[in-house]
């Protein structure tokens, strides 16, 4: 089934520009309340999160009309961390979670991310046949049957209740300073205090959101802000988090940063040890770095890659049984505690060895050596199929000869923005400056 309106991550788009209107969200959810509600039953719920984007209120109020509309009584949480809809979905038995958040993208944008009964976000098969229903002509409840709507004021306090459960009993976080960048965004609140609650010393960065400055110069996307503020608090680590609080960078006590694949890799170095890393497999994407596969083979450990997209890299672990796995762009996913990526959960675990080991941040985030990579992003206006284009079709043709074995070279569109992206990894830089450049040249002049 052709999709037009999902992407790899839900729906997404900018505010008030199709599909991202008022009026699209409404389809969407009385079509997601149409196809959860297919059983007959009446005892159907949904719950609804959000991250802080001025066009959050708009959307929110718009899906909670759709799916009432349908039969489906909404549970509304306010701003919270995706990973949080996914643990209340499950934990408040609702039969659909829904997430309004573009993640790390600017204010400008929003998206809706779907999550099944089990927490799990929806497979493409489930978005297709969503996708079918708001194409179509779409069942309304009878009067009697129009759901309810209700604030539920607690949510954000039982998913921080949970969230400290997967800190190791026993172990606080005293004497520690750590810097907690939230973005501005949906763990503003969440975050500093579950970190404060374990006796952290807190210096909190981009908690003061307004609507217009999600992801503004500060998150995992932008982590200079929270290096410096590192550095200039003489704090241990820093902990940058982007706008839906699903991602993660690990910055040590001089600002250095750790990327999803350094993090992975110490998780899965420490859980193979205690015999935690089910079937000594670690799934990743074809954007993690050689050399955390390398890191893997050489302690007798193997990496999974799929495509890119941490639902891809969770279907990946589910079918395999495996436990952990994530991005490079900082999705860590434990399917131990969470059903998505964490970035706070991932935050805690590396806090967490830090007080096992006793070591300091610096020891910690240079797991392996990195193989050079770069990646550039080329943007294309609506229409436009820049990979189709023989000239651009040469160019890879061309890179991948000179490359010859001798690295890797990823083409591919964003799933989630009109972008090309262009990554290869070569130990010879120049050559690696070379072919990323040509093929960037070529799709440039077919866009």
């Amino acid at each position: 089934m052709t999709r037009k309106l999902f992407g790899t991550d839900g729906v997404r788009g900018r505010a008030n520009s199709f599909p991202m209107t008022a009026e699209m969200a409404l389809k969407l959810g009385a079509a997601a309340g149409r196809y959860f509600r297919r059983e007959g039953s009446s005892a159907h719920r949904v719950v609804i999160g959000k991250d802080t984007r001025l066009s959050g209120y708009m959307l929110e109020n718009a899906l909670t009309a759709g799916l009432c509309s349908t039969g489906m009584n909404v549970l509304l949480l306010g701003p919270v961390p995706t990973p949080a809809v996914g643990f209340l979905t499950r934990s408040m038995r609702a039969d659909l979670g829904v997430m309004i958040s573009a993640s790390h993208n600017p204010h400008q944008d929003n998206g809706i991310k779907f999550f099944g009964p089990d927490g799990f976000k929806l497979s493409d098969e489930a978005e297709g046949e969503i996708e079918a229903i708001v194409a179509g002509e779409i069942e309304l409840a009878a009067a009697e049957g129009i759901g309810r709507a209700r604030r539920i004021e607690d949510g954000r306090g039982r998913y921080q209740e949970f969230v400290k459960t997967t800190f190791p009993a026993g172990v606080r976080l005293d004497g520690l300073k750590v810097v907690i960048d939230c973005a501005n965004g949906a763990a503003y609140k969440a975050a500093p205090e579950v970190l404060w609650e374990l006796g952290a010393e807190v210096i909190p960065v981009g908690v003061s959101p307004n609507g217009t400055n999600i992801n503004d110069q500060v998150g995992s996307t932008h982590t200079q802000t929270a290096a410096e503020a590192v550095v200039a608090h003489g704090a241990h680590v820093g902990i940058s988090l982007d706008g839906d609080a699903d991602r993660v960078m690990i910055l040590d006590e001089t600002g250095r940063v750790a990327d999803g694949d350094q993090i992975m890799a110490l998780l899965a170095g420490r859980w193979a040890d205690e015999g935690r890393l089910v079937g000594g497999t670690l799934v990743a994407t074809v954007m993690s770095n050689l050399g955390l596969e390398r890191f893997m083979t050489g302690r007798g450990l193997r990496l999974e890659r799929t495509a890119v997209g941490d639902r891809y890299v969770v279907e990946a672990m589910r079918r395999g049984g495996w436990n952990l796995g994530g991005e490079q762009s900082g999705h860590i996913v434990m399917t131990d505690y969470a059903t998505t990526g964490d970035g706070l959960i991932a935050g805690l675990q590396f806090l967490a060895e830090m007080a096992r080991s006793g070591l300091p941040a610096s020891r910690l985030v240079q797991q392996f050596e990195v193989v050079p990579q770069m990646l550039k992003n080329v943007r294309y206006g609506a229409g436009a199929q820049p990979l189709e284009a023989a000239s651009v079709k040469a160019a890879i043709a061309g890179a991948e000869v000179r490359l010859n074995g001798r690295g890797r070279l990823l083409i591919r569109k964003s799933g989630t923005e009109p972008l090309v992206r262009v990554m290869a990894e070569c130990e010879d830089e120049a050559l690696l400056r070379a072919v990323v450049d040509d093929i960037v040249g070529a799709v440039q002049a077919a866009v």
